[in-house]
């Protein structure tokens, strides 16, 4: 067997590949042979994820993007799109994190990553479970909305009935699902983040 297929789909480090083949007379030399082999695939500087070669599973982005950045959680376009809340295809994954903003681009996709504040940051995150094989850390639907709202530029909505047409017409979402959000988190959002205007004005169109 492979030893890099024990670690799956899951990013591992530089120090754990180079533990695993401590037998070696040069481990590190032994990693860097494996990334040129395409066995290995270097997400940044120490971070990789083994080939879909080896373990014959498909990539998760979303899990990618915890490991490559963090602490962060999956949301905006990216959270919408993994909930089917948006019919678009997603091509990079954007995220939320405590650090400052970065972009990555590797050679499995890009990734976003934007500032948010401790309070605002830890409301309505969720943990995504994916068939008992490996959990990301995600927005909840509610929450994934309204960080689209406070991060998207120059967007200004005046009044809930702007706010459904923004909803349906320019996102494309199902109004009747979002009917079903939990209130309580878009409240918390309103106290604890920007664009308290917008994020009031999607709280009373989904009232109503």
């Amino acid at each position: 067997m492979n030893p890099l297929e024990t670690f799956g789909i899951v990013p591992v480090d530089f120090a754990t590949l180079t533990t695993i083949f401590k037998g070696y007379t040069f481990p590190k030399d032994k990693v860097v042979s494996l990334e040129k082999s395409g066995e290995l695939i270097r997400l940044k500087k120490g971070i990789y994820v083994v080939s879909r070669n080896i373990h014959r599973q498909n990539i998760s982005m979303e899990l990618i993007a915890n490991h490559l950045y963090g602490p962060s959680y999956v949301s905006l376009e990216s959270a919408l799109s993994f909930y089917s809340l948006i019919p678009e295809r997603v091509h990079s994954i954007r995220s939320m994190t405590l650090k400052r903003g970065r972009k990555f681009i590797t050679p499995v996709g890009n990734f976003e990553y934007i500032k948010s504040e401790t309070s605002y940051f830890r409301i309505g995150i969720h943990q995504a479970n994916i068939n008992d094989r490996y959990v990301f850390l995600i927005a909840s639907p509610e929450k994934a909305l309204c960080d689209l709202i406070i991060n998207t530029s120059g967007l200004r909505i005046q009044s809930p009935k702007a706010m459904r047409v923004y909803l349906e017409d320019d996102l494309r979402m199902d109004f009747s699902y979002l009917l079903n959000f939990d209130l309580e988190i878009i409240k918390g959002c309103i106290e604890n983040g920007k664009k308290k205007n917008e994020l009031t004005h999607l709280y009373k169109s989904l009232k109503q």
